[in-house]
């Protein structure tokens, strides 16, 4: 497929496969109704592909309306989605038209899905199931044709397995995945990049457009770009407006770029190598596997003595790199390398009341303290909203 047109019809910049094919993907999918949902990290450019679906589709002469679902406070956004009947809440004067009825025949785009509440989450799996939704404040069913477009910059499966986001809305959401890959699996496209946002600034600001020396353009195109596009965007207008030379070394370029120990890394070409892999979700899949090891061994102790208390010895439940000793005394299990033999070797006892709310709490705490409690900073350091981190905060009640 060609999809040299679309991009010169939305503007994209790029040549890299893995962007043709997210693109070739948005426009086969289009002539059809099944939902589609796009992830990529902030910044990668997510928002231009429900568009590719809308304009491509038999709904294109229809409404388009894209929702940025973090952005909506969690106490009204069921009244934003679905709408609300007059006196339904306090400041409900008169009733309203939610997206989800005022884009009836045509595109609703639902950006950073994952922050939306539980609640709404069960009323938007009900209109994407039956095609139906109830007003706030309502009791009648009413009906819409809307074809939904989500997008989402979290690992939705963690999120899922957190209890955060449900199963079934995941899946039904999913029916067509877009990957949008982030800048840095798209080395071929930096400098295209930089140089189109370099005309245009230079177009903007009455000046030469800003060029890059040899060893800046390496420095340009190793940086890891946590804010993708937007970020170089940002980058090449802070250049265009401050330097008064037009020719910008690596020197230059390296005071533009915020220091970071995971800012710089080699580019394999893939971004999949162990210096892009991000220890919290390491540390997270950790927990989740020791969490289902607990469950798994309490279901088993369950089974076995019928209710009793725990015999003396059961046989160990082995795990990829490690076993569970079930016969430590009540409340704890015992870790064990696999292969070894426990008489041999002394356990380390771990307890049952290991939770995921007490590490996320105190990841919360050390990202507050490094941050001087500034919780824009926080939030992105932990990789959430700050609406997300708000919530939590106060769930946990953190000072």
């Amino acid at each position: 497929m060609n999809v040299q047109p679309i991009k010169q019809r939305f503007g994209i910049i790029g040549t890299s496969a893995g962007l043709d094919r997210a693109i070739e993907i948005a426009a086969q999918v289009a002539p059809t109704d099944l939902s589609v949902l796009i992830t990529g990290e902030s910044g990668s450019g997510k928002e231009v592909m429900p568009q590719i679906v809308h304009a491509y589709s038999a709904r294109k002469h229809g409404p388009y309306i894209a929702v940025n679902c973090g952005a909506i406070p969690e106490g009204t956004i069921d009244s934003e989605l679905f709408g609300h009947e007059k006196g339904s809440f306090t400041g409900a004067h008169e009733a309203r038209k939610g997206y989800f009825e005022v884009a009836n025949g045509g595109t609703i785009f639902l950006d950073e899905v994952g922050e939306l509440p539980l609640t709404t989450q069960v009323r938007l799996l009900r209109v994407l199931e039956t095609g139906e939704f109830i007003r706030v404040g309502s009791s009648k069913a009413q009906k819409t044709n809307v074809r939904v477009v989500a997008a989402t910059n979290v690992q939705m499966m963690q999120a899922v397995q957190r209890g955060t986001f449900r199963e079934d809305l995941f899946y039904r959401l999913n029916t067509v995945p877009i990957h949008v890959p982030p800048l840095r699996e798209r080395p071929e496209d930096i400098h295209l990049l930089f140089r189109f946002f370099a005309q245009d600034a230079a177009s903007k600001y009455k000046a030469p457009p800003i060029v890059l020396r040899e060893d800046a353009l390496q420095l340009l195109t190793t940086y890891r770009w946590p804010g993708n596009v937007r970020q170089l965007r940002n980058i090449v207008e802070q250049l265009s407006v401050i330097e008064q030379t037009r020719e910008v070394d690596a020197k230059t370029l390296r005071g533009y770029l915020p220091e970071q120990s995971t800012a710089l890394v080699p580019m394999g070409g893939t971004g999949q190598g162990p210096d892009t892999i991000n220890e919290r979700e390491l540390i997270f899949k950790f927990l989740f596997d020791m969490k289902n090891d607990l469950n798994a061994l309490k279901e088993q102790v369950k089974v076995i003595s019928g209710g009793q208390p725990m015999p003396a010895a059961m046989p160990p439940v082995y795990r990829d790199e490690y076993f569970v000793q079930p016969s430590a005394p009540q409340g704890t299990v015992s870790i064990l390398p696999a292969g070894s033999q426990h008489e041999d070797i002394d356990h380390t006892e771990v307890e049952e009341s290991l939770s995921l709310e007490e590490k996320e709490k105190e990841m919360i705490r050390k990202a507050l303290l490094k941050h001087r409690n500034k919780r824009k900073n926080a939030a992105q350091e932990l990789g959430i909203s700050e609406r997300t981190l708000y919530r939590k905060i106060k769930e946990y009640d953190i000072p």
